[in-house]
């Protein structure tokens, strides 16, 4: 879509996934037998969106190596972070590249699946006039490990809830974002923020839109859920290239004890 340039985050050290990712990157964890970050790529790619930057940090060379692929040439790059900026951080290191531009931003640790030309099409023309950004929610089974939102009758998130023992609902945050210049702005001016939901999300209150995804919404950030995944239904946009990463990777003893381990759980 013309305008619009997305940040994947895929630096984490996906602590959660651990013994799996003390030797695999998180963002590459396989779903039905391919990586997760080639599901986002194809998204941004069916949207037409060709101008992507992925963040990594955690195994930066294995990350690199998928992305020198030949089908994201031109269009994917890369940014290394020595030292991990955090979610708001990467945003502000990165803001000549995304000045002038709506920027979808995704936590490369969500499989995610909706109808995605539809949340750039309420962005775009439908979410009230003084929002700043769109956030993308779905219903969650344990809103204690999420962000959970109240929003007013136009779907205005009016308050916010981070992670606490007792959240009132289960309306959560998907932490994929379309953001529009003025929360580049703001963030210049505040160079001690790090983090996009406990520090920014707070400080725009009442101009955060909200877009409900109905579907797929699920954090592999743990072994159970990874596995879960494995079983999803996909109705959403997929890679067909069968390239040599990909048969390296599925032939590879990483992708064997990937899979053993999600067959035991």
């Amino acid at each position: 879509m013309v305008g619009v340039r997305a940040l994947i985050l895929a630096a984490g050290l996906g602590t959660r996934l651990q013994p799996l990712t003390n030797y695999w990157p998180k963002c590459l964890m396989p779903i039905r037998g391919r990586p997760l970050l080639e599901y986002w790529l194809a998204t941004l790619s069916d949207l037409n969106i060709r101008d992507v930057l992925v963040n990594t940090h955690s195994h930066e060379k294995i990350v690199a190596s998928f992305l020198q692929r030949e089908c994201f040439k031109n269009w994917v790059r890369m940014v290394y972070e020595p030292f991990l900026l955090g979610t708001a951080g990467t945003l502000r290191a990165n803001l000549d590249y995304f000045s002038g531009h709506t920027v979808l931003m995704i936590h490369g640790d969500n499989w995610c699946q909706c109808n995605f030309h539809e949340f750039l099409n309420y962005h775009k023309n439908y979410r009230p006039s003084n929002c700043v950004m769109t956030m993308m929610t779905f219903d969650t089974l344990r809103p204690q490990n999420c962000g959970i939102v109240e929003t007013d009758l136009n779907g205005v998130v009016t308050r916010f809830y981070e992670k606490v023992s007792d959240p009132p609902g289960t309306r959560a945050n998907g932490a994929v974002y379309l953001i529009d210049s003025e929360v580049f702005e703001w963030l210049e001016l505040h160079s001690e923020i790090s983090d996009f939901s406990t520090e920014v999300i707070p400080n725009f209150i009442g101009r955060i839109a909200t877009w409900h995804n109905n579907n797929i919404h699920r954090d592999i950030g743990t072994l159970a859920e990874l596995a879960i995944a494995q079983s999803d239904l996909h109705s959403g946009t997929q890679w067909d290239i069968d390239d040599e990463w990909l048969r390296n990777f599925r032939k590879s003893e990483t992708y064997s004890s990937i899979s053993r381990k999600l067959t035991a759980t």
